[in-house]
């Protein structure tokens, strides 16, 4: 029974440090192998471009004499805040992170309206510009102001503020 004793023991704080080492791991690889850390995203943007689009139909809320801009922490957690010039403010909220694919890093979001569900973009970011591009269903606006979003494709330009 002993001899059962000490290796269960052992068993289970092998499993606890492998667990342990394997998530600082994946933690590193998600924030630190894509083209930049997420980190220097950390800080207030301000979008020059925050433009929703699907089918024919499409929005720059910036264009239109509107704002939008974003606040981001180092660990990637943001707040994005669209004020359209036909209606109320409002914020959505996520975090960016980089997700590995194929050995491959894409950057990534996951909102927190969705938190099962993240998507890739492509960016450009250079230090003091940020472009995300988004594929189909990669956001959300209300097009016709009734309160109902509809998804799209969303296309950001922020400089740093």
């Amino acid at each position: 029974m002993k001899l059962f004793t000490y290796i269960y023991l052992i068993a289970i704080i092998s499993l606890n440090f492998s667990c342990s080492s394997d998530d600082d791991d994946i933690d590193e690889q998600l924030t630190k192998d894509g083209t930049f850390l997420i980190s220097e995203l950390a800080g207030t943007w301000e979008a020059t471009k925050a433009q929703f689009s699907v089918s024919t139909v499409s929005v720059d809320v910036v264009e239109d004499g509107g704002t939008a801009s974003m606040t981001v922490q180092s660990n990637g957690r943001f707040t994005l805040t669209l004020d359209p010039v036909d209606r109320n403010a409002y914020n959505v909220s996520g975090e960016m992170f980089w997700e590995e694919w194929q050995k491959t890093y894409y950057f990534a979001i996951v909102w927190d309206d969705y938190p099962d569900d993240w998507d890739t973009y492509g960016h450009t970011f250079d230090g003091t510009t940020l472009s995300l591009n988004g594929g189909a269903d990669t956001g959300e606006y209300d097009f016709n102001n009734d309160g109902d979003m509809t998804s799209c494709t969303v296309h950001f330009i922020f400089g740093r503020s």
